[in-house]
């Protein structure tokens, strides 16, 4: 465990050890996956996946400190009533498994801070290094001095977690959310500069994903594409429909990456995702209607020898029967579009033409 007195000491031209090892995180690839898991369902207040995340973290050696910890952090990115409400299934859980005899690792709470430790002086210096530049909030000075020594002060001091733990724990938290999407591209280029290593980074949405939470996983990729390799075509990250596998068994008749996810197998309903510039063939639907809702981003769809109709959300398309068309994304956004078939008949089946040209889809605007 980190010695206060050692963590606070002023920063010359060299990196000593204790601040080397707050800039790794202290978990192994099992537990980091697990607190990832732990702190989006925090965000998302889904406690029984909480519970179930909570309980498979303990079984792998995170400590009791460690999730305590990260529950309390929480409450400044997620508010009080999720964090508490997090705190308490903590305890449930810690309940039921003493009840059942399970062993649990209590773990180390944090030190105590040096007599002169400096809340604001301290959370400045986290914050410049977490931000790679000075960050002043001067529309509103209130906020500016809680972020700066209560959030980077006062909790980043407890040196129960290290800071890279804790900004494993803000990536996977913050993606549990929506609408936060330049709060979450900060704190990934954050994540980077406290020492997660980019490997580590990319494991966060793998976990979540593991952890069935696909929308999520979705939305923490988006935010990794956009401040780490600068791509901007995070749209379908907003979304809640999930993005599926990579549409493996159809691909030759795309240009493009595309996905699918099998929402309903009995009635034939899927939502397929297709990244910016993406479209399907040419093709015709026999002894079927097919029904596209668009439900993220901007797409195009397009009947032989008719103009291309904009795809935005909650446009339907009804398909009749026999029609050549094809479908697909805009060239700078993902969509998304839910699709099943009506009126089918016995035999329906679907006929794949050419694929749409660069020459004809480049004509759209």
């Amino acid at each position: 465990m980190f010695a206060a007195a050692m963590m606070f000491a002023s920063c010359g031209s060299k990196t000593t050890t204790m601040e080397k090892e707050m800039n790794t995180l202290s978990f192994n690839q099992e537990q980091a996956a697990f607190m990832s898991a732990i702190a989006c369902n925090e965000a998302k207040a889904d406690y029984t996946a909480l519970a179930e995340a909570i309980n498979g973290g303990l079984d792998v050696g995170l400590t009791v400190c460690q999730i305590k910890e990260a529950l309390s952090q929480l409450y400044a990115y997620t508010g009080f009533p999720r964090s508490l409400n997090a705190l308490g299934t903590l305890q449930k859980v810690l309940e039921q498994r003493q009840s059942e005899g399970k062993a649990t690792e209590e773990g180390v709470e944090a030190s105590p801070l040096p007599s002169h430790y400096n809340a604001l002086v301290q959370g400045t210096e986290v914050q410049t290094k977490l931000s790679g530049q000075p960050f002043n909030y001067v529309f509103c000075p209130a906020e500016d001095y809680y972020l700066k020594a209560h959030l980077f002060g006062d909790i980043f001091a407890r040196d129960n977690l290290t800071h890279a733990d804790r900004e494993l724990i803000t990536v996977s938290a913050l993606s549990g959310l929506e609408n936060v999407m330049p709060q979450l591209q900060a704190h990934v280029r954050g994540a980077l500069n406290m020492g997660v290593t980019e490997e580590q980074l990319r494991s966060i949405p793998v976990a979540l994903k593991a952890a069935g939470l696909q929308a999520e996983a979705l939305r923490c990729e988006a935010a990794i594409a956009a401040a780490v390799d600068g791509k901007n075509d995070v749209v379908c990250a907003q979304s809640p429909w999930p993005i599926g596998e990579p549409n493996i068994a159809y691909a030759k008749y795309f240009i493009g990456n595309s996905y699918l996810a099998v929402l309903n197998p009995a009635s034939g309903l899927y939502n397929v995702s297709f990244e910016p510039g993406c479209r399907n063939n040419w093709h015709v639907h026999h002894g079927a209607v097919q029904m596209l809702i668009c439900v993220s981003g901007r797409g195009w769809y397009q009947e032989w020898g008719k103009e291309a109709i904009p795809l935005v959300p909650g446009t339907v398309i009804a398909v009749p029967e026999g029609v050549k068309h094809w479908h697909g994304a805009a060239k700078d956004s993902w969509m998304q579009h839910l699709t099943y078939h009506a009126n089918a008949t016995p035999g329906n089946s679907n006929e794949w033409l050419e694929p749409v040209t660069d020459e004809q889809y480049d004509t759209l605007k």
